[in-house]
């Protein structure tokens, strides 16, 4: 049987279970939003362990709290950024718009497990919540979450990704495919350039991550409830901003305008857009080494893909591009994700906005899931895929269009209903050429070499 004790708060008393460390506020929000049974993910209650674990150093450096309850509160906030109890934060994403819920149970927590260690009777108000509002500490939380989630995991793996694609592009430099446009049959290309094109989208999608890092560094602490910074030192932000890079290594830095940080998420919507950005990008890639794999008789047949499960519960021997797929999903996400804060970032009003635990949730789940979709794309799809040469060769062989490098020597119009003739009867396009006009074998094998289009220019 289930064991409770009783807690008391400002609005009277409540029994919380036996061995919760959370108190009476954290209980009345999990009675309260019983709604979606999603929490915040782990790198959020994280960057609250070291917020918390930085504002007690400050306070403590300000002579506004005592070293022994500091240092208890630093300890017990640290196992909280470790991971040791994130059992203990069962409030539902979809809860009091401030967060404010998530900050008391981070506060409870840490209050009890200080007491524990110390002996000394912490106050999660007055001492863990010491110069700090929900209001200030829930949106440095999703600037410290999303900055350390970008740079130690989306970045990294971003990077991975840019690398074997660019190795990959450099092994197929020599492999000349028929390019494609509108689905359609168009000028060759090599699958270097191809897979280039590939990289140089991911290469501008770290670009754009790290420009929005930038804005993640500023943070509101020390605005407290409205930006005034009402009953914190003027000094306190300043000095957990520099506490805050003395234990990540990220260059925090206090907000220009707190005003502007506690009422609005501008710097989320930015990130969350650049996320964006880089989804669709990943979207593409999947999308065509789907194309490129499909078949393996009636589809194009290009490459194939490492085959890593059965396909089908009906279809013997089938095998599905699954990491392109999963990786379409990801995408399909975060960018859901992204309307989502799009609408919670014009959600402040006055000096709150009020769909911060929404923001923090969604912004947090698209960089993680950007960084393990990146991941597994580049070491189960991308490093292993072969080429299947002899299809590449034979559609390169009757691809009609090859007749665009004769434009400059017969003709736009000679050149159409050479291209309509050869698709007609099926044949090579060097063969109608050779029919259809005065230029020879060697010269026709020259001008369509389609190794040569593939380097642009106009044909010698």
């Amino acid at each position: 049987m289930s064991r409770y004790r009783t807690e008391k708060d400002s609005m009277g008393e409540l029994k919380v279970p036996e061995n919760a460390l959370y108190g009476a506020q954290t209980q009345r929000a999990v009675d309260n939003f019983p709604i979606s049974g999603l929490t915040m993910p782990r790198t959020f209650i994280r960057a609250l362990g070291l917020i918390k674990a930085a504002a007690a150093e400050a306070n403590m450096e300000l002579a506004l709290l005592d070293p022994e309850f500091a240092d208890a509160i630093v300890e017990a906030a640290d196992t909280i950024a470790a991971g040791d109890h994130d059992e203990q934060f069962p409030v539902d994403v979809f809860q009091t718009g401030s967060g404010t819920s998530s900050n008391m149970n981070a506060n409870e927590v840490i209050a009890r497990l200080a007491s524990l260690s110390s002996g000394l009777p912490v106050h999660p108000n007055d001492h863990v919540n010491m110069s700090q509002s929900s209001n200030d500490v829930i949106p440095t939380a999703i600037h410290v979450g999303a900055a350390l989630a970008c740079e130690e995991d989306l970045l990294p793996a971003l990077r991975a990704l840019q690398h074997a694609l660019e190795t990959r592009a450099d092994e197929f430099s020599e492999v000349t495919k028929t390019g494609r446009t509108h689905l359609m049959d168009a000028m060759p290309v090599t699958l270097g350039q191809e897979v280039s094109g590939w990289a140089a989208q991911v290469a501008a999608g770290v670009r754009r991550i790290e420009s929005a890092q930038a804005s993640l560094r500023a943070l509101a602490q020390g605005g407290t409830a409205v930006g005034t910074g009402i009953n914190a030192h003027p000094e306190f932000g300043d000095r957990v901003a520099a506490r805050l890079e003395q234990h990540t290594g990220i260059p925090f830095r206090p907000s220009d305008n707190r005003f502007e940080s506690l009422s609005s998420q501008d710097a989320a919507v930015e990130l969350s857009g650049q996320l964006k950005v880089v989804a669709v990008s990943l979207m593409k890639i999947a999308n065509d080494l789907r194309w490129m794999n499909s078949g393996p008789l009636a589809g194009l047949g290009e490459i194939a893909l490492p085959a890593l499960q059965p396909g089908s519960s009906i279809m013997p021997g089938k095998v599905n591009p699954v990491i392109p797929e999963a990786v379409a999903m990801v995408c399909a996400q975060v960018i859901g994700n992204d309307t989502t804060i799009t609408v919670a970032g014009q959600s402040g009003n006055f000096q709150l906005n009020v769909m911060l635990p929404v923001v923090g949730y969604n912004l947090l789940q698209s960089i993680t899931l950007l960084a393990a979709g990146s991941t597994v794309l580049a070491e189960s799809a991308i490093t292993g895929f072969t080429v299947n040469a002899d299809r590449l060769d034979e559609a390169l062989e009757r691809n009609p269009i090859l007749v665009t490098a004769l434009n400059r020597v017969i003709g736009y119009e000679k050149g159409a209903a050479i291209a309509k003739q050869a698709y007609a009867e099926g044949r090579a396009i060097i063969d109608v050429a050779a029919e259809q006009t005065d230029l020879s074998r060697d010269e026709l094998r020259r001008l369509l070499d389609p190794k040569r289009l593939t380097r642009g220019g106009i044909p010698e």
